[in-house]
This record gives structure tokens, C-alpha cells and sequence, in this order.
């Protein structure tokens, strides 16, 4: 038995020094599967295809990654779901949906918590979204490797609104989560939390007056087809954080570590791009397709959500509710 078993293991010794002879990619590359809830047709897709190939290039095939897209692994729950049981190794997800595990995090999707877009890309880039992601990361072990902007969500209606008091009793529909009921609320609004596939019919019949979404969505759900008005309140500045699983995280060399950061960080770059460069396109779009668009001045419905965010009932801390509002 001794003899056979010398034997097998010089010759797994024969074997591996045969290997080395050949380039890596030949070993077995590790494989990664990266699941996200987002069509094909959009930016977060082509972004984290061009990621999987640059890893793959820039790690000379020690990670290979296959994208799933389009809830094909799972809802947005069963993918995060999905990281910490090792089912999964990298998503994206929304800031509100990972505030879940990490309250200051999901500041970041707080109505109003930002300025404008150029506040966001500020704080993306500061100290205070390390410290955020590093608390993050202390306490559910997946790591945050970059910051993706996903879109600003603004208000269509039937009726015309300029300022705040245009919204009182307004009928609004909004997801079902607090962060979003916040902002009409505060402009004394009815908030009416209605299904997302049932919004068109809902705007149809007058069973509510008015919704928010980003631009893309409003567009892809046809609902500026039952509207008159867009109005510009940029209420959420909304973003996806792409997380590579700790169990995945742990196991890379420093090297590789930096690696990944870089190219997650470059495929949000390109991703947040897109997403501006297409608000942009939309507003016109909109305007072809006969909606009003008002730009209103934001500053009041902004003093209106403020005091709601800083008054103690949400979980976040309200030293990093303060230094966010300082970074310029």
C-alpha cells in the first residue's frame, strides 16, 4: 500500500512540474459569477461584461468572470442573499437595499442628502465613502468596490407643480419604502405605495396623479404617455454599489485586490457616464414627445426633507449625515 501511494504522489509531482511549462491560463483559472437584476440593453451590463474581460486580461487568467444578467440567478434579494451563502461572488446592488445591513450607508439614498450630481461624484471620491464602505465591509465581511450612479428620480404629474405648495394633497405614487414616501411627504402629499407594473394603469385611470423615477425608467415604462408634465426635482440621486463577496475578497492576493478595485472602479466610471450622458438625451426626448418639462428651483422642496433626515428616527449616524453635507 505505502509503495503504490509513494508512487501516485511522485508522479502528481511529475505532473505538476509538467504545468509550470505551460502559461497560467491553462491551470484551473478561478471562476467567478457576477449576478446582477439589470436588462442586457443597459450600461450596468455592458460595464460589467468589459470588468469581467479586463480582470481576466490584467490578472493574466488567474479570474475569469461570468455575468448573469436580468435576474437570471435571482431577485435583487436572492443575489445579495446569494453572496453570503457563496452562491454568488459579485453584484450590484442599491444603496437603499445594502443600507439594510449598514444604516450609513443607506444614506446615500436619502432624498436630497445630496446637492446635485457633482456632490455625489464628491463624495464617491472622498475619505468619508472609504470609511463608509470599510464599515460596511467590518460589519458583513463583503467588500465595496466601487460607487455607481444609477440616475436621478424626478416627478411626472397631470398637474403642474412649481414649488412645494403645488404638492399638497397631490396623489403620488411611490415604491414601497420610506426613503422614497420622505420626499412627497414632506411637501404635504398623499404618498400611495402602488406596485411597480401596475403604475401605468393607476396614471391612466386618475388613481393617482402623479409618479417618481429616473429618466430610463419613466421612458421604458411608457408612462410620459400618461402624463403632461416632467418636473425636475431631482429628489434621489440614486446609486448601485458593486460588492465582491468576502469569501471571494479574502482568498485575493494584494495584488489582485488592487486589481479588482481598479477595474470596478474604471466600470463604474464608464457606467456613471452613460447614465448622465443619457439623462441628458431623455429630457429632449421627452419634450419631443409632448411633455412640459419644469425645471423648478430645488432648494425649498430640499428645506422641506431636510429636518426629516437629521430628527433621530432614522439608524444612520448623524456625524457622517454632517461630514457627507460638508464634502464639497
Amino acid at each position: 500500500m505505502h509503495y503504490h501511494h509513494c508512487r501516485r504522489s511522485v508522479l502528481t509531482g511529475l505532473i505538476i512540474a509538467g504545468l509550470a511549462a505551460f502559461p497560467a491560463t491553462t491551470l484551473s483559472a478561478e471562476t467567478l459569477k457576477w449576478a446582477h437584476v439589470y436588462e442586457v440593453s443597459h450600461p450596468n451590463h455592458k460595464w460589467a461584461e468589459w470588468a469581467a474581460e479586463e480582470i481576466e486580461t490584467r490578472t493574466d487568467g488567474r479570474y475569469e468572470i461570468d455575468v448573469f444578467p436580468a435576474s437570471s440567478l435571482g431577485k435583487q434579494a436572492d443575489i445579495d442573499e446569494g453572496l453570503t451563502l457563496g452562491t454568488v461572488d459579485i453584484v450590484y446592488t442599491g444603496v437603499q437595499f445594502a443600507g439594510r445591513d449598514y444604516a450609513d450607508l443607506g444614506l446615500l439614498g436619502a432624498p436630497y442628502v445630496f446637492r446635485d450630481l457633482d456632490h455625489w461624484k464628491a463624495v464617491r471620491d472622498s475619505k468619508l465613502f472609504e470609511s463608509i464602505a470599510e464599515g460596511y465591509q467590518d460589519k458583513t465581511g463583503h467588500h465595496i468596490a466601487a460607487l455607481n450612479y444609477y440616475g436621478s428620480r424626478h416627478t411626472t404629474s397631470n398637474k403642474r407643480i412649481e414649488t412645494p405648495a403645488d404638492m399638497k394633497d397631490l396623489k403620488i405614487r411611490v415604491p414601497n419604502a420610506p426613503l422614497y414616501m420622505m420626499f412627497p411627504e414632506a411637501q404635504g402629499a398623499n404618498a400611495v405605495p402602488i406596485a411597480f407594473e401596475e403604475v401605468y394603469l393607476a396614471l391612466q385611470q386618475g388613481v393617482v396623479d402623479a409618479q417618481e423615477n429616473p429618466l430610463p425608467t419613466i421612458k421604458s415604462m411608457k408612462f410620459h404617455e400618461v402624463q403632461d408634465y416632467l418636473i425636475m426635482t431631482g429628489h434621489i440621486t440614486d446609486s448601485l454599489v458593486t460588492i465582491v463577496s468576502g469569501n471571494v475578497w479574502s482568498g485575493l492576493s494584494d495584488k489582485d485586490k488592487a486589481i479588482f478595485n481598479e477595474v470596478l472602479t474604471e466600470a463604474a466610471e464608464g457606467v456613471t457616464a452613460d447614465i448622465e450622458k443619457s439623462e441628458q438625451e431623455l429630457v429632449d426626448y421627452f419634450k419631443g414627445e409632448g411633455l412640459e418639462v419644469i425645471e423648478v428651483d430645488r432648494e425649498p422642496f430640499r428645506e422641506n426633507v431636510l429636518p426629516l433626515l437629521q430628527d433621530g428616527s432614522q439608524d444612520w449616524s448623524a456625524d457622517t449625515f454632517d461630514a457627507l453635507q460638508e464634502v464639497k
